[in-house]
């Protein structure tokens, strides 16, 4: 972690997502900032929100960790929507809605953003709910805080709806982080797939986002980690 910190802030990168609190201080050595709590406070990928059982355990354990990330400026805290597991979208939405609407007020209070993740249920995460846009802009909307905020993933998106650039402008005030990724494979952003970063990047700029762009992808087979990283910061720098 020191290694890649180090080389991090010579990239001029701003933060790591999904870092655990004992290695916050090595980020802060480097003027990093943690910029996702990771996952558990706020359930797992497959068992989390949408689940009325899980509500009061999870409860407890986002408050706690909304109380630390404040403490320590962490901006976002991620959670996820669960799977479906027979389980209809509309009953999923409305499960979902009553556990945010019971945190939103702490959120709000210590300036913390939970962040629910969209992820693509056709090739990496089958049978998670949240994975088309409206059904987590829905939630959103009927949650209505200003700390409640999508964590949108484009390379999920682009597998489940494409059409991103729209999506985004559409729905910018719901958004409060991003993660990249090539497609296909979830490596380069470079091009060598198909999504145009830089005129993503354009469009999220242009719209006045404030929040982080976070580089979540595996550098293809053979490709020098610094290098495309150096190149993914180029194509997003605008």
């Amino acid at each position: 972690m020191e290694d890649c910190c180090r080389e991090a802030a010579k990239l001029g990168i701003q933060g790591f997502d999904l870092i655990g609190p004992n290695e916050w201080p090595i980020l802060k050595k480097y003027g990093l900032t943690p910029s996702m709590y990771p996952p558990g406070p706020g359930g797992t990928i497959p068992d989390a929100l949408n689940r009325k059982e899980n509500h009061e355990r999870l409860e407890k354990s986002l408050h706690a960790a909304i109380d630390e990330a404040a403490q320590n400026g962490v901006p976002n805290i991620i959670t996820f929507s669960g799977n479906r597991k027979g389980m209809a979208d509309a009953e999923g939405a409305d499960n979902c809605v009553a556990f945010l609407n019971r945190v939103k007020a702490h959120a709000e209070d210590k300036g913390v953003n939970i962040c629910m993740e969209l992820l693509n249920s056709k090739v990496n995460h089958k049978d998670y709910m949240f994975d088309h846009m409206p059904w987590g802009v829905e939630v959103m909307k009927r949650v209505n805080s200003p700390r409640v905020k999508i964590l949108y993933d484009i390379y999920h998106a682009q597998i489940m709806d494409g059409d991103i650039v729209r999506t985004i402008r559409d729905n910018i005030q719901w958004i409060g982080h991003f993660h990249t990724g090539g497609n296909p494979g979830r490596h380069d952003i470079d091009d060598s797939q198909e999504l145009n970063y830089h005129f993503v990047a354009q469009a999220i700029a242009d719209l006045g986002f404030t929040g982080f762009m976070s580089h979540e992808y595996s550098p293809a087979p053979g490709h020098d980690p610094i290098p495309t990283l150096a190149k993914a910061i180029e194509i997003c720098t605008v």
